[in-house]
């Protein structure tokens, strides 16, 4: 029985059985089980910021599992402050922090923040956007705008009323002074990699002020240099109230943060929320690890790169380029992402079929100038390959 047979016997089938089984990985390039090479342009969902097998990480986490592997909350260690510190020195204002082990449950510790000043307020219902996504357990679940995976676990505790992503005219008018939050992603993620309008997130900002709600940055995705900047936010020059991290800070090891702003970071009370595993010491490691070793201006010249040369390919397929920084989605004329997946891994290039007619492209944050130009030379060829 091979790999892929015996992962569907053990497996919930809640993924199906993956296409490929990877056995190494080596800086932007992985193997599978039968020796296969493949140029990683998926990254772990844009998660393996500095490939695979970095030398930062793997002595960061060796020397960290050698010395203490897990302390749980009823202790503190320097890992976790030396990160929590890094953090805040990116960002702008006083701010505190949450450690989790995941997007999703940063989200939740976003959505239990929010609520609690919601309650505190006399507020009754969310705001969020259409297509959004911002993961699958039941807070986290009830905030994400796609119908397919949310309306057969319903009904939610709390109502969430969903407006089109990058409409501020119908985000205005969904915000009230009952309202307790906006979550938002700077960049819708699963969506497709659909940036907003400019000015979009200003206005979000705007609107929350003016009525008081808070708005929560959804940033899994778009962080830790993902989009060309430490946050994506900071492109937009908006503060959010909350930001919810987790995907590429810790470079392929689980960890995701909550932040709350100013008086929002204090809002929890001892006992109010907490985690066995959020700021294991290990994960923290590999956190400082890759947000000492990231080099934006790189990230900035190679993503330039890599938009200009889809860009300049002209083929009846494509019909566009979206996205920001490493994070883009080749945009399709008609719905045959999944052909354009199995063509580049057959050409030796992994990519993720996002949407029917959306090519998700996020390769790790390391990825060379030549290896960009080896994936653009052939991406007209795996085109013409889908297109059959």
């Amino acid at each position: 029985m091979n790999l892929f047979e015996r992962f569907g016997q053990a497996f919930m089938p809640n993924y199906g059985v993956p296409p490929v089984a990877l056995a190494r990985g080596e800086g932007t390039r992985v193997w599978d089980v039968d020796g296969k090479e493949y140029l990683d342009f998926i990254a772990g969902i844009a998660t393996s910021s500095l490939g695979h097998a970095h030398p930062a990480l793997i002595e960061a986490v060796s020397r960290q599992v050698a010395t203490i592997a897990h302390t749980s909350n009823l202790f503190l260690h320097e890992p976790e402050v030396l990160l929590a510190e890094k953090l805040l020195s990116l960002l702008d204002g006083p701010a505190r922090v949450f450690f989790a082990n995941s997007g999703t449950e940063a989200n939740e510790a976003a959505y239990k923040l929010a609520l609690k000043y919601g309650r505190r307020e006399g507020r009754t219902y969310f705001v969020a956007a259409e297509n959004g996504f911002h993961g699958r357990t039941i807070g986290a679940l009830s905030l994400t705008g796609k119908k397919a995976i949310r309306d057969q676990f319903g009904p939610f505790p709390v109502e969430v009323r969903f407006v089109p992503y990058g409409d501020a005219d119908a985000l205005k008018e969904a915000v009230t002074g009952d309202c307790i939050a906006v979550f938002l992603e700077p960049t819708q993620g699963e969506a497709g990699v659909v940036p907003p309008p400019e000015g979009y997130f200003e206005a979000a900002r705007e609107i929350c002020d003016s009525t008081g709600a808070l708005l929560v940055a959804d940033e899994i995705q778009s962080a830790i240099g993902r989009s060309g900047h430490w946050f994506a936010h900071q492109a937009d020059g908006v503060t959010p109230d909350i930001l919810t991290l987790a995907k590429g800070l810790g470079g392929g090891l689980p960890i995701g943060a909550c932040i709350g702003f100013g008086d929002v970071g204090r809002l929890f009370e001892k006992g109010d929320h907490g985690s066995t595993f959020g700021g294991n010491p290990v994960s923290c490691a590999a956190a400082l690890a890759v947000l000492g070793t990231l080099d934006l201006g790189h990230v900035t010249s190679v993503a330039d790169r890599l938009r200009t040369g889809l860009e300049s390919v002209d083929h009846p397929l494509l019909k566009g380029v979206r996205g920001r920084g490493l994070w883009l989605a080749a945009v399709l004329g008609e719905p045959r992402s999944a052909q354009v997946q199995q063509a580049a891994q057959d050409a030796g290039f992994l990519v993720n079929a996002l949407q029917p007619d959306a090519v998700r492209i996020a390769p790790p944050l390391v990825v060379t100038a030549g290896e960009v130009d080896t994936f653009v030379s052939a991406f007209p060829a795996i085109l013409t390959e889908a297109a059959k």
